[in-house]
C-alpha cells in the first residue's frame, strides 16, 4: 500500500501541528520537507497554492493543518485528543484567527506598514491571558492531558514567544510559560523537529513518525 506523503516545512507551526497528530496517531507517512523559498513542482502540482502542509492521500489532497489533524485523529486517536469540549474548538479558531493576525503583525514587521508593536503584544497577550487562567492549576488545557486544543495552538504560541524571548519570560503567564516549556522539553516535540534533508525527486522515501514519542 502506497503510503500517504505530508509536505512540511519543519520550522512552519502549520506544519508542526500536523506533525503531532501525524505522530500521536501512529500513522506512517512519507515526508517530504520543503524549503519555502525553493518549492518543487511536484508540490506546487499537488497543492497550486504552495503552503505547508499539505497532505495526498488515496487520492485526496488535504491543504488545512487542522483538517489534516483530524483526518489523521479521527483514524486513530489514542491519546483522546478529540475528547474535550466544545470550548476547544473556539480556542483554536482565536488562536488561527485574531491571536496570529497580531502575531504575524508583531513577527514580520517589515510586511505590514506603521505597526504598533506593544498594541499587536497587547492583542496576542489577551489571548494567552484567557489560556494562562485555564492553565492555573493544571498542565493542560482541560486537564492532566493534552488534547487537540493544545498541539494546535502550541506551535504558535512558541512562535510568538521567541520573537522576544526575554520579554515573553517577564509576563505574568505561568501557567502558559510552564504549558510552553514543558512542551518544548518534550520528548514529543523533539521527534517532530528532527532536521531531514530537502526533498529531491528520487530520493529514498523518509518515513515519519521514526517511532512513537511519549
Amino acid at each position: 500500500m502506497t503510503r500517504p506523503i505530508l509536505w512540511s516545512f519543519r520550522r512552519c507551526p502549520y506544519a508542526m501541528r500536523a506533525r503531532l497528530a501525524v505522530q500521536s496517531a501512529g500513522i506512517t507517512v512519507e515526508l517530504r520537507e520543503i524549503l519555502l523559498r525553493d518549492k518543487p513542482a511536484e508540490f506546487l502540482q499537488a497543492s497550486p497554492k504552495g503552503t505547508v502542509p499539505v497532505l495526498q492521500a488515496d487520492g485526496r489532497v488535504i491543504e488545512e493543518s487542522l483538517d489534516l489533524m483530524l483526518w489523521a485523529l479521527n483514524q486513530n486517536d489514542p491519546e483522546d485528543w478529540l475528547a474535550m469540549p466544545g470550548h476547544g474548538y473556539d480556542l483554536i479558531e482565536e488562536a488561527d484567527g485574531p491571536f496570529k493576525s497580531a502575531l504575524d503583525r508583531y513577527k514580520y514587521t517589515s510586511r505590514h506598514v506603521d505597526v504598533d508593536i506593544g498594541a499587536e503584544q497587547h492583542k496576542a497577550g489577551l489571548f494567552l491571558h484567557q489560556l494562562d487562567r485555564s492553565l492555573k492549576d493544571r498542565a493542560f488545557l482541560f486537564g492532566d492531558r493534552p488534547r487537540l486544543a493544545d498541539m494546535a495552538i502550541l506551535p504558535f504560541v512558541r512562535q510568538f514567544a521567541h520573537v522576544d524571548l526575554d520579554w515573553f519570560n517577564a509576563q505574568p503567564w505561568p501557567g502558559v510559560s510552564s504549558w510552553l516549556a514543558d512542551f518544548k522539553s518534550s520528548d514529543r516535540f523533539g521527534a517532530i523537529m528532527k532536521k531531514h534533508p530537502q526533498w529531491q525527486p528520487g530520493q529514498a522515501p523518509v518515513a515519519f513518525p521514526e517511532r512513537r514519542a511519549a
